[in-house]
């Protein structure tokens, strides 16, 4: 006769002979398993709401920015007609000249603004495409004014990071600028690297030639100024010299090669 309590089996249900001591352990894997699951799930919803919200977020800056861009340029037109209509009504004639040159100015510095939107917010900028889209624009202005517009630009493709190529776009319109008001001819926009991986922008006229120790630390103009103080921006070092043959006037700005920038 069998003992049933020496065969340990007198628990176990009819017509199984062995325990499964791994079913408790299986059991508590399979309960792991799905909260580890659950869990997942649960953050995989809430990276989804965050991410729909982030995408609503992008969404009203874009649109504040949007608004933010239309209102500047209706103001910069509203002052551009209000400078433009002073000009007109003056009877000092310096004065007069005086209000024509800033409506241009402003009217330059609305053309660039609404030139950088059109890239979307681009993080860098073909640049000689964008000089000559400048230089159309200025030549455009120029002879709805009555003077010839003689505007061309030389040198290599650059991708220009963005903080770059804004204060070099300034820079460049008040080099065309000043090289229409005190030169004259043709005017020539220069791309190009220079000796030491820096690149160099240049303007340059067939006007009169500066005069000797020309400094333009002392020029008391705003444009002088514009360009100076957007030259130091950027980190770089601003060149006057003569033209070809020794006429004109070249105004060079010379700048280290930024990241992310590439010669094409």
């Amino acid at each position: 006769m069998i003992d049933e309590r020496s065969t340990g089996v007198s628990d176990l249900p009819p017509g199984v002979i062995f325990r499964n001591e791994d079913r408790p352990s299986l059991a508590a894997g399979l309960t792991d398993h799905r909260l580890v699951e659950s869990e997942l799930r649960r953050a995989l919803t809430q990276c989804q709401a965050l991410l729909l919200e982030k995408d609503e977020l992008i969404h009203r800056q874009e649109l504040l920015k949007a608004e933010s861009d239309h209102r500047l340029l209706n103001d910069l037109q509203m002052t551009i007609s209000l400078l433009s209509l002073q000009s007109r009504s003056s009877t000092n004639p310096e004065a007069a000249s005086q209000l024509a040159l800033a409506a241009n100015r402003v009217s330059m510095i609305a053309r660039i603004h609404h030139r950088l939107n059109s890239y979307g917010g681009a993080k860098t900028i073909a640049f000689r495409k964008f000089l000559e889209d400048l230089g159309r624009d200025f030549s455009a202005m120029s002879s709805s004014d009555g003077v010839p517009g003689k505007i061309s630009v030389e040198g290599s493709e650059l991708n220009l990071p963005a903080p770059i190529a804004i204060p070099l776009g300034f820079i460049a319109s008040e080099l065309i600028t000043n090289a229409a008001k005190y030169g004259g001819g043709r005017i020539v926009i220069r791309l190009e690297p220079d000796l030491a991986h820096r690149y160099a922008l240049s303007v340059s006229n067939d006007g009169p030639a500066l005069p000797e120790g020309f400094d333009p630390g002392a020029n008391k103009g705003l444009g002088m100024r514009i360009v100076q103080s957007f030259t130091s921006q950027i980190g770089g070092e601003l060149r006057i010299s003569r033209g070809a043959d020794g006429q004109g006037a070249r105004f060079t700005v010379l700048f280290s090669e930024p990241t992310g920038a590439s010669v094409s």
